[in-house]
């Protein structure tokens, strides 16, 4: 499977220390690591971190061939504190490098040649219309490719109208239990309560999206699946840090789904790889799929290309 992901490339800024990190990035090297090939279209400042960004990409086994060096702007950081619910929060400066992603003829055409698979986007770059007219193009450019939208909606960088439209673009969405709540409230017309069944079928019929994956943290998650629903438990592990878990777990979840494996035991799959990552330090921790499957109590999983 190849999958062109569209997206940034930063450092997470701790109060101790800064990790490498960015959501297209962390997916990116976890669907690496379980296989597959992922081309990253980015860009980073031509500064110290950026150096470092691109280091650390070659080491993660990551081609660098679609990160742009850019003048004028700095690479990427987000600012992370954590709240007493254990969730972190972000802040994003803005513009970044990342907010200057172009792609070339050539690097199209190459990318174009390789047949690419899927196309994955979230909602952070596509706030400047550019890059959103570019993920459209490539859409486009790209087909019969699917789509795989991760909302990842930070505070003060996304808007309705834009989520909306990300959302039509999508074959599949993954968001978290607040985001759902949060776009229920915007797009009901009367008071209801939240039911986040009645999100997921409204969603996908509106935007003509064939399967919802919605994170409830240690409970699990939710999957709506072109109108059936499994809810399927998560793994209690020791949390060290939350930044990078919802990543790890779209990677092994398109890992599954694109091999057609069984929804429930790709959900298990993906719960379970994203709680592996939250009871490690950073974002792309090292991990085994030998440790992913122990994890699940499944000696193998099952499937094919």
């Amino acid at each position: 499977m190849l999958v062109c992901s569209v997206g940034e490339v930063l450092w997470d800024v701790f109060s101790d220390k800064e990790r490498f990190g960015g959501a297209a990035l962390n997916f990116c090297a976890h669907l690496q690591r379980l296989g597959n090939r992922a081309t990253l279209l980015s860009a980073v400042g031509k500064d110290e971190r950026g150096q470092m960004a691109l280091d650390r990409m070659r080491s993660l086994g990551l081609s660098t061939d679609g990160v742009q060096e850019v003048e004028g702007l700095p690479t990427g950081i987000a600012t992370i504190s954590t709240g007493l619910d254990g969730e972190p929060t972000f802040v994003i400066p803005r513009p970044a490098a990342f907010d200057a992603i172009s792609v070339d003829a050539a690097t199209l055409a190459r990318i174009t040649a390789e047949g690419v698979d899927w196309l994955y986007f979230g909602t952070l770059l596509q706030t400047k219309p550019e890059i959103e007219r570019l993920t459209t193009g490539l859409a486009q450019q790209f087909h019969p490719a699917r789509r795989f939208y991760d909302m990842n909606l930070r505070t003060g960088q996304w808007n309705l109208p834009l989520v909306q439209r990300l959302s039509s673009l999508a074959s599949v969405v993954k968001l978290n239990e607040g985001e759902a709540r949060t776009l229920f409230s915007l797009t009901t017309n009367k008071p209801k309560e939240f039911s986040l069944e009645e999100f997921c079928s409204l969603w996908a019929s509106t935007y003509h999206i064939d399967v919802i994956c919605v994170t409830l943290g240690p409970a699990g998650c939710m999957i709506y699946d072109s109108g059936a629903i499994y809810r399927v438990a998560g793994y209690e592990v020791t949390v060290r840090d939350t930044v990078g878990s919802g990543d790890a777990f779209a990677a092994a979840f398109l890992h599954g789904y694109h091999r057609g494996w069984p929804i429930r035991q790709t959900a298990h799959f993906a719960n379970a790889l994203g709680a592996l990552v939250a009871s490690r330090a950073g974002a792309t921790p090292d991990w085994s799929l030998a440790e992913v499957l122990a994890m699940t109590g499944l000696a193998t999983l099952g499937g094919s290309e």
